[in-house]
């Protein structure tokens, strides 16, 4: 099945697959991506991915995958407060990855959380490798949905859980006006004059907008072999957590 999402590109008149230009677009961007991150979500981006990582307690995993793990937030909160064995950030982008190096060795964890170039439509992990994995705001830049969430399924062990992360866009009056006005206008403006990118804080809103949200991203999972799905809308819906078991 083809997904709207999966032709909503970063560059416009530019023939490369979508992995490839999501690639270019974090790597022109990833010094400013940190601060602009937590600039644009006025701070809740740290909400966000406190509750995602919380929502993994009950597996008590040991070995996490982190699928666009960028600059490695969501894996630093994971360590500290699940305090795992092991967590595998993978991304496209090296020089997000880079920064999350550095962060992670100011934290004194680089043998606990390491980084590696992967393309989440091919991981080279065997099945059953991970007890746990995780994506924020990743999801969405995927070349193809239901080749990367098959690929997460194999990975994970039996009763191993997945959760996601993602923007969504809130349902009713005022939540919906606002968010649109400002996911149009200040985003793309803010994220032009901090980064200089234009293209890709043009591409956040379209990509966002296009993504399947709520029951239909649900159904998606389930059809892609996960089972007890479920979804809690963050922030009067304007990020969305999804949780899935294997």
């Amino acid at each position: 099945m083809t997904y709207k999402a999966e032709k909503i590109f970063p560059y416009k008149n530019n023939d490369a697959p979508k992995g490839i230009q999501v690639e270019k677009m974090f790597d022109a961007i990833a010094g400013k991506y940190d601060l602009l991150n937590h600039t644009l979500s006025l701070g809740m981006d740290y909400y966000w991915r406190k509750k995602g990582v919380l929502a993994l307690k009950d597996v008590r995993p040991e070995k996490i995958l982190d699928i666009a793990a960028g600059t490695g937030d969501l894996a630093l909160m994971a360590y500290g407060l699940l305090r795992p064995e092991h967590i595998r950030c993978i991304d496209l982008s090296e020089k997000m990855m880079q920064i999350g190096r550095e962060k992670v060795s100011r934290a004194g964890l680089s043998g606990k959380i390491e980084f590696e170039r992967q393309d989440c439509m091919r991981l080279t992990f065997a099945d059953r490798s991970f007890d746990a994995a995780m994506a924020a705001f990743g999801v969405r830049n995927f070349e193809n949905p239901d080749r990367g969430l098959r690929e997460i399924f194999r990975t994970l062990r039996p009763g191993g859980k997945l959760i996601i992360l993602e923007l969504t866009s809130p349902e009713y009056f005022p939540m919906k006006q606002a968010c649109r006005l400002y996911s149009r206008t200040v985003v793309p403006l803010v994220g032009q004059i901090v980064s200089g990118n234009k293209p890709a804080y043009n591409y956040l809103p379209r990509s966002v907008a296009a993504f399947p949200q709520g029951s239909r991203m649900k159904a998606i999972l389930e059809k892609n072999g996960f089972c007890n799905v479920q979804y809690k809308k963050l922030t009067f819906g304007i990020c969305t957590l999804y949780s899935a078991y294997k």
